[in-house]
Parts: C-alpha cells; sequence; structure tokens
C-alpha cells in the first residue's frame, strides 16, 4: 500500500485537526499575554474551522499522509514549515476575501506559523511512531543476502520502521542443514519475533515445514514472505523475487474497477482537451511558430496495451520529430527554447488528453514507451513486457516515485527500478492508488519539479 495504513491515516489526521486548534488558542494567548476566555477563542475558532480542512489537503499535497518514513527527522520541520507557510498563505487571502467574520488576524497569522509547526513537528517526530507501532520487532531475514542485504539496510536507516533487524542468513549456494541449524538457534530466544523468507526460493521447501512447525509452538512467532515485506518497505516489486504467477493474478478484464476507470478516463479526456485546444494551444502555437515556424503538434509512436501500437500527440518540443529513432541510444534532435519551457511544465503533454478520450491509455498507469527502447528492454530485462498488460498512463506510479528515468535514451539499468515500480502498481491498481497519484502529479506539475529541479516542499536526495 502507497499510503500508510488506515489506522494510522485516521490518527494522523485526528490529531492534526486537533493541535490545529490546540495551536489556535496557544496562539491567541501569546497575542493577548492572557488565556483567551471562551468567546474570543470561539470568535477566531469558527473561521478557522473552515480553513483546517483546507490545510489537511495541503498537507496531503505536501507529502505528510504517505508512509511515515518518507521524511526523515531533517527534511521533516522543512516540509511541515513549507506546508503551513502555504496554509498560512491562504488563510491570508481568506480574510481578504472574506472580511463577514469581523476579524484581520495579521499578527495571529503570523504567530500561528510558528507555534502550529512546532507543534505538528513536534507530533510527527517524536510522538506519532510510539502511538503507531509500539516495541519494536525483531526480524530474522532468511534468504539471497543481495535482496536480503538490501531489506534490512533499509530497516535499519529508518528508524520509525516497526522491525529492527535480528539476523540475516543468506541461503545462496549453501547448504540446507547448515541454513536449518542457523534457523533454529536464531529462533531459541525471544529476540526474534518474525522471521521474514523467501518463499520463491526453491532450496527453501526443505525449510519452511520446520518454520511453520516452530511458529506454531512459539508464541508471538510470526512468518513474513520477503516479496511482501519488500514491496511494503520499498513500495515497489523486487524483480529479483518476481514470479509469472505474481503478476498474472492481478490483471483483470472487464471488472467494476476497470469500467469505472474507463469512465473517469473518458471525462477526463474530455475536460483536458478542451483546456488544451481552447486555452494551451493558442499560447503554445504561437510561441512554437514565433520561434521556428514549424509544425505545432506532432505524432510520436509508443507501444500500448499487448504492445499494439499508438500515436500519441505532443506539443513539438525538438527542432524534429525522432520517432524513436536514435544515434548510439540517445536522440538527435535539439530542445528549443519553446520546448524547454513547456518540458519543464510538462505542457508538452497536454494534447495527450485526446488519446485518453480515445481510449488508448488511461489517467494512470505506466508510461508509453517508444517501440525501438521497448524491444531492446524486452530483450534485456525479465518481465518487462508485464508492464504492456494494462493501458499505458499519462501518469502513473513509476513517474511519481523513481526520479532516475533515462528519458529518451538507453538504460537498463534505470529501466529496472522504472519496471519494478510499474510492477507495483500493476498489482496494487485501485482507486485509492489512483487517487494518490493523481494528486501527487499535480503537486509536481504545479511545482515544477520535474528533472533538474526541486519540489517546493521537500528536497529528494538522489
Amino acid at each position: 500500500m502507497p499510503m500508510i495504513s488506515r489506522k494510522d491515516y485516521i490518527t494522523l489526521l485526528a490529531v492534526d485537526a486537533v493541535l490545529f486548534a490546540v495551536s489556535l488558542w496557544v496562539t491567541l494567548a501569546i497575542r493577548n499575554l492572557a488565556f483567551p476566555g471562551a468567546d474570543v477563542f470561539l470568535l477566531h475558532l469558527r473561521p478557522f474551522s473552515l480553513l483546517f480542512a483546507v490545510w489537511i489537503i495541503v498537507f496531503l499535497f505536501a507529502g505528510l499522509y504517505e508512509r511515515y518514513t518518507r521524511f526523515t527527522r531533517g527534511e521533516l520541520p522543512v516540509v511541515i514549515f513549507y506546508a503551513q507557510a502555504v496554509n498560512i498563505g491562504i488563510a491570508v487571502l481568506f480574510f481578504f476575501l472574506v472580511p463577514s467574520f469581523g476579524i484581520a488576524p495579521k499578527t495571529i497569522l503570523a504567530i500561528y506559523l510558528v507555534v502550529s509547526s512546532v507543534f505538528i513537528y513536534l507530533w510527527r517526530v517524536y510522538a506519532f511512531p510510539y502511538v503507531r507501532r509500539g516495541p519494536q520487532s525483531g526480524a530474522l531475514l532468511v534468504g539471497r543476502a543481495d535482496v536480503m542485504e538490501e531489506i534490512a539496510v533499509e530497516i535499519e536507516k529508518n528508524p520509525q520502521h516497526a522491525l529492527s533487524v535480528a539476523g540475516v542468513i543468506d541461503t545462496k549456494g549453501r547448504d540446507m542443514a547448515e541454513v536449518i541449524q542457523g534457523l533454529c538457534r536464531a529462533t531459541d530466544g525471544d529476540e526474534v519475533s518474525v522471521v521474514v523468507v523467501d518463499t520463491s526460493d526453491q532450496s527453501m521447501s526443505a525449510v519452511l515445514p520446520i518454520l511453520y512447525d516452530r511458529a506454531f509452538r512459539k508464541e508471538k512467532f510470526a512468518l513474513a514472505d520477503a516479496f511482501s515485506a519488500y514491496e511494503d518497505i520499498f513500495d515497489r516489486s523486487p524483480l529479483k523475487l518476481m514470479r509469472y504467477e505474481l503478476i498474472l493474478g492481478h490483471v483483470s478484464r472487464a471488472s467494476i474497477y476497470d469500467r469505472a476507470k474507463r469512465l473517469i478516463d473518458a471525462i477526463s479526456g474530455a475536460i483536458g482537451v478542451i483546456f488544451t485546444f481552447l486555452v494551451v494551444y493558442p499560447l503554445v502555437a504561437f510561441a512554437i511558430k514565433l520561434e521556428d515556424g514549424g509544425e505545432v503538434m506532432i505524432k510520436t509512436e509508443r507501444v500500448g496495451q499487448y504492445q499494439r501500437p499508438i500515436k500519441l500527440i505532443k506539443f513539438r518540443s525538438m527542432n524534429g520529430n525522432d520517432e524513436g529513432k536514435y544515434v548510439k541510444g540517445k536522440t538527435s534532435l535539439k530542445v528549443t527554447k519553446t520546448g524547454w519551457i513547456i518540458r519543464k511544465f510538462h505542457i508538452d503533454e497536454f494534447p495527450q488528453f485526446w488519446n485518453l478520450l480515445k481510449g488508448e491509455i488511461s489517467l494512470v498507469g505506466p508510461r508509453p514507451e517508444m517501440p525501438a527502447l521497448a524491444a531492446e528492454y524486452a530483450a534485456r530485462i525479465p518481465y518487462y513486457n508485464a508492464r504492456h498488460l494494462i493501458k499505458p498512463g499519462l501518469t502513473g506510479w513509476a513517474r511519481i516515485r523513481h526520479k532516475g528515468d533515462p528519458h529518451h535514451g538507453a538504460d537498463v539499468h534505470e529501466t529496472k527500478t522504472k519496471l519494478s515500480y510499474d510492477l507495483y502498481y500493476l498489482r496494487h491498481r485501485s482507486f485509492l492508488l489512483d487517487v494518490h497519484i493523481v494528486v501527487q502529479t499535480v503537486k509536481f506539475l504545479l511545482t515544477a519539479s520535474g528533472r533538474g529541479t526541486e519540489a517546493l516542499f521537500r528536497k529528494r536526495s538522489a
């Protein structure tokens, strides 16, 4: 699940709302150098209550309701402060445009920014982790060292995880009797509460019965599949542990979700087409014609669902149309000045709303690839063609989570990582995940947080 659990979500939401109100009371006390009476507090609470709902949405855009481990303690105060600064800006506009409440809290808003940011930070960093998880559980990781060490490093560097690493047992090339002895020794004490096992490893067939037997005999002893644990920690699917049945079991046809998604795609496409051709097209066309006089829109071939070719419509951002033809893995064309601007804000992709309306792509899905690159990746990366089992999308899970997209260049290593996010989406598609992706994409566009830029709300390490 890409976002926090429902219980954690409700907890964060409820306490954030309470802290908004508490921060208002403290702010009034600081402003007036006296505890505010009920009448003064209620006078301010009424208009601020309307703002609280909007502020929660801003927190959602800022990523403060994603999985909690996204931010380190160093990043979190910056994210909270920027989010609250935006909230205060919204409040200033609100009280300017709606003066009927009879208050003009300029000084109060300035104080409130500091007070609320401190309260939210203390709650998120020091209180919520203990409310959420309780004591950490010792985890024994059993499987291939290259996968298990990756999980172990992620757990160790993020203290917010509910797990702590009690040990790693590498099964690759080892005698199973030795592995079984190591398991028995590690699980005899009370240090290990969870055993994470790579059940896809055929050599583990002799180990699993012993683990199940010990699990039944030991109180509070749990077994977890390494594949699921990896997905839960990294929000992507481990290619090294992937199996065909884990993909095919999540491909559906004519389900309620698919039908509803197609309806949403059609409505979104119609709205997008109207906006693109009535508002955006005249401005972009003028800029392109003014620069080089060339064609405004181009069609580029991409690989669609079931590997069918589709023609995506785009505003021309280069000095020609490469149509997927490469020189040494790179396009030979150059980005124009106008193209640099419309690419920076992803305006060049707006005409693809027409493809969305036609049903060739979906609002959310794996980004469609050029045929030449898709053929190369399919030959060199296992399970690559699985991303073609569903419609490609205007935006997708890999787009908002993967920052190393090679983009118009062949890069097998980065594409493997990108594919791991695409397969995660294929396995976990839902309305909630789609909404989350769309919200994060809107934030991505509004803050111009594309390649070479930094997001408004946080900085992501490379």
